[in-house]
């Protein structure tokens, strides 16, 4: 499997079954991807072990198919199982340097944070891109208050490995976020929970797009 690289990504997906409403997860991903989102992570806290694989395996075919890139969030045996491009940690997963012994070089690590000291401990650690956020606040991650826009720009300057601004975004807060100086986002109700997801996207990335 070669590395993917998240350099020129901007649009970064995440199904999460929480917001779905009962839809396939599989279907949400495919219009997303229509839509223009370049990665897909699949997320599902309260599936059981074989139920989550069953469906990464089902969004791997489907991201190969449609040229994506697929990340698993936190669950390290699906992404090896699944041959996922990527794994996403938070902060109560495996540490980074555990999971890469597992994963090995060829599968992206990410991680979230909350800070920019938090930023720099998990690229010292070896992640490959992070997530920064929760920027405003929002239900996906009620533990977390907002870090704010000032942090995107922050990380930016001090962080070399790519970063996903992520929490609250969505058409109306998306510019105050790439003013930032965000050249990624990630979204889970802006279009996973959105009743067209092909829409939803398109319009967040041809926003993006217009913005260079």
């Amino acid at each position: 499997m070669n590395k993917i690289s998240f350099q020129d990504y901007k649009l970064y997906c995440i199904v999460d079954r929480a917001v779905l409403e009962g839809r396939e997860p599989v279907r949400v991903a495919e219009s997303a991807i229509r839509g223009g989102a370049e990665v897909i992570q699949w997320r599902d806290k309260r599936a059981g072990d074989q139920e989550f694989l069953e469906v990464a395996r089902r969004l791997r075919d489907l991201t190969r198919r449609l040229k994506a890139a697929f990340v698993v969030n936190d669950r390290v045996a699906a992404a090896l199982f699944s041959q996922a491009d990527g794994i996403h940690l938070g902060h109560q997963d495996l540490p980074v340097k555990e999971v890469r012994s597992l994963v090995g070089r060829g599968m992206l690590i990410g991680r979230s944070t909350h800070s920019l000291a938090e930023a720099k401990e998990a690229q010292a650690a070896g992640a490959d891109y992070i997530g920064v956020g929760p920027v405003f606040p929002t239900p996906t991650k009620p533990d977390y208050p907002a870090v704010g826009l000032e942090l995107i720009g922050q990380v930016r300057q001090a962080v070399r490995i790519p970063s996903v601004a992520i929490g609250g975004i969505d058409l109306e807060t998306l510019p105050l976020v790439l003013s930032a100086g965000a050249r990624c986002v990630a979204v889970v109700r802006a279009v996973a929970g959105a009743p067209n997801p092909e829409k939803a996207a398109r319009s967040l990335r041809q926003l993006m797009g217009s913005a260079g």
